[in-house]
C-alpha cells in the first residue's frame, strides 16, 4: 500500500511535469508566442509603469539587475517587519521583531530559504505575514526562475540571455499567481483558512479559554509550495492542520513544491530542441532523489533499532514526530521531497527522524542539485554537466564542448568557484559553531546528534532550504548573523557565476557535431554525470556526515 501512495504521486508529477516543461519553454521564449496574445498586455503595462527597458541584457547588466532588486527587497522587508507594531492589520498586537531577528528573517525570505527563527503566528503581524512572507514567496522563486532561463539561453545558444526584469514579470504574470490561485482554492476546499479575522477564543470541555491562531493561511501555503519557499505560517509548518489537514491536501502540497524543479529540466530540452537532452538532466536528478527516498522510507518504516532492543514493538514504523493522518509514507516521500526541491516546509519533525532517515535530507541539501529550488537547482545539475563534460574531455585529450559550444578554463574557474562556495559555507561555519561556547550553547542534544543538527543547519541555509533539526536553540545573535550570511552566500555567488557562463558561452561561435563529440543525451553520459555529482559529494562531505549522522546510526544498533 505505502509504495502505491508513493508510486501514485511520482506518476502524476511526471505527467504534470512533462508538459509544464514545454509551458516554461514557450513562456520563456524570446519570440512571440500564443502566450503574449495573452498576457503581453498586462505585462507592457507593468513595464510601462515601472519604467522598465525591455532591451535584451548582457550578462553583467543581468546580474546587476538581479542584485539591485534583491536589494530593494530586503530592505523594505527589514523596514516592516522593524515597524510592524505601529502598523496597521496587526489584530493581534504583535510587537517588532528585534533587529537581529529582522535581519536573519529578511534575508532568509530574499533567498528563498525561508528559514524561521520564530513562530509564523506568534511573530508576525497579519500585514507582515501578507507584504514581508507572501510578497517575497513570489518574488524569490520569480528571481530565481529568470536566472534559470538566462542560463538556459545561454547554453542553448540564444540571441541573448534575456531581460531579467521581463522574466521576472513573467514569472509572475505567467506562472506563480496563476498557479498560486488554483491551489490557494484547492487548499480552502480542504479546510485550510483564508481570513483576515483576529485569532479566535474558544472554550475547552474544561472551561477554559484557548486562543486559536488564524489568518491569510491558504495564500501562504499555496505560493511557499509552488515557489519552493517553505516558511510556515504557523511554527510547525505543514504538520498544523491548519496548513495541511488532510491526505489529499498533503499530496496536493507534494506536487506543488515539486512540479516547477521537476518541469525545468523537461523546459531545458525543449530550449534545446533535444527532448533527449531534458531527459538526461530528469533521469539523473531522479535517480539520486529515487536512491534518496527509498533510504527515508526503508530507515522510518524499519523504525528505531534502539527501540528494538528494548523489546518495545513499531508496528507502524518509527511514528515519532509524525502525524498519524500521513504515516511513513507519506512524511517519508514529503521529506524527500521537500529538501529536495529545497522547500523546506515540513509535515514531520526533521529532529526526530532515525539517523539515517535524517541523512536523506542533509545529503539532498548537501548535493544542492537533486531538482533543487525553483531554478537554482537546475542550475546547479547544468553546472554539473558542463564539469562532466570537462572531465571526459581530458581524459581523451579533447577540448570539451557542450550543446556546441567549447568549455574553456574561464568557464571551468567560474563553475569551480561555485562548487566549492557550497562546502567551504557549510563545513567552515559548522566547525566555528562546534568550537565556541555560543554556537553549542544552543543543542538540545548531546553527542552525535548534536553535531548533526548544527550540520542541519548550516547545511539548509547554504541550500537556500529552511528546514531545520528544530531542537537547535538558533534565535540568538550568534545563530541569526551566521545563518543570514550563509544563505547570502549560498544564493547569489552561484547566481553570479552561472549567469558569467552563461555570458560567456553565449558569445562563443557554434562548433559543428563531428564523431569524437562526447554526446551528452544518452545513457553514458548519464552515469557520468551522476558519478560527477556523487564523487565530488562524498569528498566534500562524507566525514563530517560520519561524525554525526552515520556515528549516532551505529551506536543505536
Amino acid at each position: 500500500m505505502d509504495f502505491l501512495q508513493i508510486s501514485l504521486v511520482l506518476v502524476v508529477l511526471i505527467a504534470l511535469a512533462i508538459p509544464m516543461g514545454r509551458y516554461l519553454a514557450g513562456a520563456f521564449s524570446l519570440e512571440e508566442t500564443r502566450l503574449d496574445r495573452l498576457f503581453g498586455g498586462v505585462e507592457r503595462l507593468i513595464c510601462k509603469v515601472c519604467g522598465i527597458r525591455t532591451a535584451d541584457m548582457n550578462w553583467k547588466q543581468y546580474a546587476t539587475a538581479v542584485l539591485v532588486s534583491n536589494i530593494a527587497m530586503v530592505a523594505i522587508a527589514y523596514l516592516l517587519l522593524r515597524l510592524q507594531g505601529v502598523l496597521p492589520a496587526n489584530p493581534s498586537g504583535i510587537a517588532a521583531m528585534e533587529p537581529l531577528l529582522s535581519f536573519n528573517t529578511a534575508v532568509s525570505f530574499l533567498t528563498n530559504t525561508n528559514l524561521q527563527h520564530y513562530s509564523g503566528e506568534s511573530g508576525l503581524s497579519y500585514l507582515s505575514q501578507m507584504m514581508v512572507i507572501i510578497y517575497l514567496m513570489f518574488t524569490t522563486p520569480a528571481t530565481g526562475i529568470a536566472v534559470v532561463m538566462a542560463f538556459m539561453r545561454g547554453l542553448t545558444g540564444k540571441r541573448s540571455i534575456g531581460n531579467y526584469y521581463v522574466d521576472l514579470i513573467r514569472a509572475h504574470t505567467r506562472l506563480l499567481i496563476p498557479l498560486s490561485v488554483v491551489v490557494t482554492l484547492l487548499l480552502v476546499a480542504q479546510g485550510v483558512p483564508q481570513t483576515l479575522e483576529p485569532t479566535a477564543t474558544a472554550e475547552t470541555i474544561t472551561g477554559a479559554q484557548q486562543e486559536i491562531a488564524r489568518g491569510p493561511v491558504a495564500s501562504l501555503v499555496s505560493i511557499k509550495h509552488l515557489g519552493t519557499n517553505g516558511g510556515g505560517f504557523f511554527g510547525v509548518n505543514s504538520s498544523h492542520p491548519f496548513e495541511n489537514p488532510t491526505p489529499l491536501s498533503n499530496v496536493m502540497e507534494i506536487l506543488s513544491m515539486f512540479l516547477i524543479p521537476a518541469s525545468l529540466p523537461f523546459a531545458f530540452g525543449f530550449m534545446a530542441k533535444s527532448r533527449k537532452q531534458g531527459w538526461m538532466i530528469f533521469g539523473a536528478m531522479g535517480l539520486l532523489f529515487l536512491g534518496f527516498l527509498v533510504l527515508a522510507y526503508v530507515s522510518e518504516a524499519d523504525g528505531n533499532p534502539a527501540l528494538a532492543h528494548a523489546g518495545l514493538s513499531q508496528t507502524m514504523g518509527s511514528m515519532e514526530g509524525k502525524e498519524v493522518r500521513f504515516g511513513i509514507a507519506q512524511s517519508a516521500l514529503f521529506t524527500a521531497v521537500t529538501t529536495a526541491a529545497t522547500t523546506g516546509t515540513v509535515n514531520n519533525m526533521h529532529d526526530t527522524l532515525t539517523p539515517l532517515g535524517g541523512l536523506v535530507p542533509m545529503g539532498e541539501m548537501m548535493l544542492n542539485c537533486v531538482f533543487g529550488g525553483d531554478g537554482v537547482g537546475t542550475v546547479n545539475i547544468l553546472m554539473y554537466a558542463i564539469l562532466a563534460v570537462f572531465i571526459a574531455g581530458l581524459m581523451v585529450g579533447r577540448t570539451p564542448e557542450f550543446l556546441g559550444r567549447k568549455i574553456e578554463g574561464k568557464e571551468m574557474k567560474l563553475i569551480a568557484i561555485a562548487i566549492l562556495v557550497h562546502p567551504l559555507i557549510i563545513l567552515a561555519p559548522t566547525a566555528i559553531a562546534l568550537a565556541s561556547e555560543t554556537g553549542t550553547a544552543a543543542i538540545s542534544n548531546p553527542g552525535f546528534h548534536g553535531i548533526s543538527q548544527v550540520l542541519y543547519e548550516f547545511t539548509s541555509s547554504a541550500a537556500n532550504n529552511g528546514s531545520g533539526f528544530e531542537g537547535l536553540g538558533d534565535n540568538t545573535p550568534f545563530w541569526n548573523v551566521s545563518t543570514g550570511l550563509v544563505m547570502l552566500f549560498g544564493r547569489y555567488v552561484s547566481i553570479i557565476a552561472m549567469l558569467a557562463v552563461a555570458g560567456s558561452l553565449i558569445a562563443k561561435r557554434s562548433v559543428p557535431e563531428t564523431l569524437g563529440t562526447l554526446r551528452t543525451d544518452n545513457a553514458m553520459f548519464l552515469v557520468i554525470l551522476l558519478a560527477t555529482v556523487l564523487i565530488v559529494g562524498a569528498l566534500t562531505f562524507l566525514p563530517v556526515l560520519v561524525l554525526g549522522p552515520v556515528a549516532e546510526w551505529l551506536t543505536i544498533r
